[in-house]
């Protein structure tokens, strides 16, 4: 057996004559009750009687109940039940975690010019500040994705908050450049399970044709944050020095970790062994548990199994992690660009140029939900219409195939009209179509993703993209400086131009083959 193909499976609940107990090793669904299961009496909101109102007095030793599952579709426990303000701010909490993660990728770069003065460093070590944050963020999700599996997406937040607001503060208050990497690094690390959790937890909250207005909000906070950080960056920087810029991370995500203290649990297996618990059941363990190898690999080490022997997340995670590297890049590229003749800009104002990535995430978000109603939703229908449960994953790649072609014209629109010193309103808006395809293609891909992948192994499938998007990302802007200045801004930008013409056809091939190349994977995916 490919102990890399086991996926998580639902709890197991069996009762025992005295206690109860839950065995996680099972596999069956069914088992014998002896003796008297307490009653809660809870009804669920239409009325239908859940399983915690049955009184098992009358149980006879060989009464068998399916206590593994949900309650019939009006189960409300169940996270797709639930009003849809409280699925909402579910929703909305994970997408602040992530908007104030990613915030602190680009608030940095503004204050580039201080931690030079500072630290006494170059440009290109002065960098290193925005790419060992960037590659923590990366590594961060191989191991807090398993472990949102395994214990709950809840308790990730709550855990890692804390950690990272602490690293900030460690940052802020560093004496060397040394202690400051090291503790950007660990506050990447510790902010990163926002990012990789959050696509679970809309899979979680909302049924696959539901979940792409849910997944573009999620999506576009992440992408806002870096949008957002150079514009409050480039003021703080320059009115009140580089660690303000960390003074605000702080701030932002001690509000938005307050905000999230209301939070339930939306895991189903864990809501399960939860709800088994209040029933009057206990854990069991396994009698020979499983071995610390196999918890390793399966937990750790399946994301980058996955990377590499799955052709979806990979040429997915490929594409993406190079128009992602582009972002990072710009963050870079911008300062250098517009600080220079003839834009000659102050550090706050360059901050300002980045209004023209937010806006283009702002389109993305909105171009994802249009799609989505206009072709996605006929294609469930028809789904529906034909017995089946679900649209083909393919027919999310619709944002993905136009979004492609925004990121190639964005670039060399951007790149020609920053080489001849055009007016900075038109250089600007060619930033606008980049940012806008950026975010079509990054919501397809996710969806995509946990749509093949479904929510238990969907986790360890956004994690590994998560690891190549953000290891472009730091790397990226290290060689921005010594590309521009050797090819020249019009050509550095067109050689990343000619790149994602390369990668255009990705997922037009995908949409195209899709069902043959899910056939042949070694995971449990959609049919």
């Amino acid at each position: 057996m490919n102990i890399f193909n086991n996926h998580t499976r639902d709890e197991e609940v069996v009762s025992d004559a005295e206690k109860g107990d839950i065995n996680e090793e099972n596999t069956g669904s069914e088992y014998e009750l002896e003796g008297r299961l307490p009653a809660t009496k809870i009804r669920s909101s239409e009325g239908i009687p859940s399983i915690r109102e049955q009184d098992m007095s009358d149980a006879t030793p060989q009464q068998k109940v399916n206590a593994t599952d949900w309650n019939g579709i009006n189960d409300p426990d169940n996270p797709h039940n639930w009003p849809m303000s409280q699925r909402v701010y579910h929703t909305v909490i994970p997408s602040l975690f992530g908007f104030a993660v990613t915030f602190g990728t680009s608030v940095y770069t503004p204050a580039l010019a201080d931690i030079m003065h500072e630290f006494k460093v170059s440009r290109t070590i002065a960098l290193l500040g925005l790419a060992i944050y960037t590659l923590g963020i990366g590594v961060g999700p191989i191991i807090t994705a398993p472990l949102s599996e395994g214990h709950g997406r809840k308790v990730v937040y709550m855990i890692s908050s804390p950690i990272f607001m602490l690293f900030t503060m460690g940052a802020g208050l560093s004496n060397t450049f040394a202690g400051f990497c090291v503790c950007r690094f660990f506050a990447g690390l510790s902010g990163s399970p926002a990012l990789a959790v959050g696509a679970g937890t809309n899979a979680d909250l909302f049924p696959p044709q539901q979940r792409a207005v849910a997944a573009s909000l999620f999506l576009m906070a992440p992408f806002a944050g870096p949008s957002l950080g150079p514009i409050v960056g480039g003021f703080v920087a320059q009115y009140k020095g580089w660690r303000w810029t960390q003074w605000c991370m702080l701030f932002i995500t001690l509000v938005i970790f307050i905000g999230a203290l209301p939070m339930k649990e939306t895991y189903k297996p864990i809501i399960l062994k939860k709800r088994a618990k209040m029933l009057g059941y206990h854990i069991k363990p396994s009698a020979e548990g499983p071995s610390l190898k196999r918890t390793i690999i399966l937990k750790y080490a399946r994301p980058m199994h996955m990377l590499f022997t799955e052709p979806t997340v990979f040429f997915f995670s490929l594409y993406t992690s190079f128009a992602f590297g582009v972002l990072f890049l710009f963050f870079a590229a911008f300062p250098y660009i517009f600080s220079r003749p003839p834009y000659s800009m102050t550090v706050s104002q360059i901050g300002l140029t980045f209004i023209a990535i937010g806006i283009g995430v702002l389109l993305g978000g909105i171009t994802c939900v249009i799609i989505d109603r206009k072709y996605y939703q006929k294609k469930h229908q028809e789904a529906l219409s034909e017995g089946r449960s679900h649209a083909d994953p393919e027919h999310r790649l619709y944002s993905a195939m136009i979004g492609s072609w925004g990121i190639f014209i964005g670039l060399f629109w951007f790149g020609w009209c920053a080489e001849k010193g055009v007016h900075w309103a038109a250089t600007l808006l060619g930033a606008i179509p980049f940012a806008w395809g950026n975010l079509c293609l990054f919501t397809s891909a996710v969806l995509y993703l946990v749509d093949v992948y479904g929510p238990l192994n969907g986790s360890s499938a956004m994690a590994a993209n998560g690891v190549s998007r953000y290891g472009l990302g730091a790397v990226f802007p290290l060689f921005t400086f010594q590309m521009y200045e050797t090819l020249g801004i019009g050509w550095a930008t067109s050689l990343l131009g000619f790149l994602s013409l390369v990668m255009i056809p990705i997922p037009y091939l995908f949409f195209k083959r899709g069902t043959a190349i899910r056939a042949r994977s070694k995971y449990p995916v959609a049919t």
